[in-house]
């Protein structure tokens, strides 16, 4: 008898099936303990059947990278959208920041705590393309705040390509801790209750981002080259564009 062809709706939702178990899976037992054929067992279907939608382990996990950054992007993107003042977006930025690695800890522990492989572990190798998708959706996330943060020097000004993105260092380094010592738990031995402190967190990251800025802003002389990001105060506008590219 002929194997009856799945609809591509019906093939897009078993694939999604697979993807939310692998990523549940993968966070019980970890990258390195997880295998296709453990995530066959837990879904009730043969290895066989698992591969003809995903051609392996390492394929399965850039994919669910890639759904990762893709929500990130989305979040903060629409957190933004509508602020006109860029400081105000950065704030935005970085309270969806934390609303994402909250809810979506599973996938949050799989793009920034875990000792995974990354883009450079993927070149040469017949994976580099699906590699180089997950690593140009995670920068659409740094562009978004990297041109934010360009644009809070203000009318006349700018920032230097470099102060922006050590501005940008900062503030991740500062909202990952925060985000991953809430969901290790490790916050508690430290403070009694630290989701409440939540808002102070960020009045305070604000603040340093507000002195970084001051302190590194120039003169936009406009002497940069056309097209690059050092020495431009660069629109939010523009940035979306570029990063929707």
């Amino acid at each position: 008898m002929p194997r009856i062809q799945r609809k591509p709706e019906e093939v897009d939702a078993i694939r999604e099936k697979i993807l939310q178990q692998a990523l549940e899976l993968m966070n019980r037992v970890g990258y390195q303990e997880f295998s296709m054929r453990m995530l066959a067992r837990e879904i009730g279907v043969s290895s066989p059947t698992l591969y003809s939608y995903f051609q392996g382990k390492d394929y399965l996990y850039l994919c669910l990278l890639t759904r990762g950054f893709s929500r990130l992007y989305e979040t903060m993107l629409a957190a933004c959208r509508d602020l006109k003042d860029s400081m105000e977006q950065m704030a935005a930025i970085a309270n969806a920041y934390i609303d994402f690695g909250l809810d979506s800890s599973n996938f949050y522990n799989l793009m920034f705590t875990w000792h995974v492989p990354k883009y450079n572990d993927y070149i040469g190798s017949p994976l580099e393309p699906a590699a180089r998708l997950e690593l140009e959706t995670a920068m659409k996330v740094v562009n978004l705040a990297l041109g934010t943060i360009m644009t809070c020097a203000g009318k006349g000004y700018l920032l230097h390509d470099r102060d922006a993105r050590f501005i940008l260092l900062s503030v991740w380094s500062t909202l990952h801790g925060y985000v991953a010592g809430l969901n290790n738990t490790l916050l508690n031995y430290m403070h009694e209750n630290p989701v409440s402190v939540r808002q102070e967190f960020q009045r305070i990251l604000h603040e340093i981002l507000v002195r970084e800025v001051e302190a590194r802003k120039v003169k936009n002389t406009r002497s940069s080259k056309p097209g690059r990001w050092q020495g431009r105060n660069v629109s939010l506008k523009k940035v979306r564009r570029q990063t929707a590219e």
